[in-house]
């Protein structure tokens, strides 16, 4: 039997779609002829990246697959556990490494590290989802299985190994959260990332309150030098890595 709105309201706090058992949806004879669960998070996933999840509705779903709004509530529960489900699909988009090589570990982490920068900034709602689940899905627990198997191959002591888990991969949380928001940023307004910071930067210096900081800022800016947004983007990228990396060696060399 179908759980009704009500009955979703009145109900126990979800802690996961993954740990109660609706994950696995569709076994009843009556179900809508033409959807399945992978269609209907594809579905949301592509409405996720092209609107947000701000805009995100059952209703709006239902829109885009041609169906009820209840059609979907044979497959899910909530809102919520699509969102969820979603989210657990984008993590199957990341590759991870093939095997556990303790020689190669910092070639791995840097894998894994692109990895996630790419789906934050292919699907910026992933950010806001990240720490709202639990992530247990499949391909979470993949690649968090994976980050841990290259983690321990540093050298970190088992107690450090969570915390180098940490550096990086908040760091890399938060440089592909500002990307993906700047790029969306940059699309709603017509513009690419270069005229953007162009417009941006000519308004700023009719401001003399920002002219002031502008000019106390020229050595950082002025590094920049003829690069594009995204080459100095990834420019700083792959410096602040480089220095993470030197900071678990160095922790790693302190025992």
């Amino acid at each position: 039997m179908m759980v009704s709105a009500a009955d979703r309201a009145k109900g126990p706090a979800r802690t996961s779609v993954w740990l109660e058992d609706r994950a696995e949806r569709g076994r009843r004879a009556a179900q809508p002829a033409g959807l399945d669960r992978a269609k209907i998070v594809e579905a949301t996933t592509r409405l996720l990246d092209a609107e947000g999840a701000a805009k995100f509705s059952m209703r709006r779903l239902a829109a885009e697959l041609e169906v009820t709004a209840m059609s979907l509530y044979w497959y899910v529960d909530t809102k919520d556990d699509l969102l969820e489900l979603a989210l657990d699909a984008a993590f199957g988009e990341t590759s991870l490494p093939d095997a556990d090589d303790p020689e190669r570990w910092r070639e791995q982490l840097r894998a894994l590290a692109v990895e996630y920068r790419t789906v934050l900034v292919r699907h910026p709602w992933m950010s806001g989802m990240v720490g709202t689940f639990l992530n247990v899905g499949p391909n979470a627990m993949a690649f968090s299985m994976s980050l841990q198997r290259v983690m321990r191959n540093t050298g970190l002591p088992p107690r450090g190994q969570t915390g180098g888990i940490s550096a990086v991969f908040q760091f890399v949380y938060g440089f592909g959260t500002v990307e993906g928001n700047f790029l969306t940023h940059c699309r709603s307004a017509g513009m690419t990332e270069d005229e953007y910071i162009r417009q941006a930067l000519g308004s700023m210096k009719g401001d003399p309150n920002l002219k002031r900081y502008l000019n106390s800022s020229s050595d950082i800016t002025d590094a920049r030098g003829g690069d594009t947004v995204g080459e100095a983007r990834q420019r700083d990228f792959d410096y602040a890595f480089d220095l993470l990396v030197a900071g678990i060696e160095a922790m790693a060399a302190r025992g």
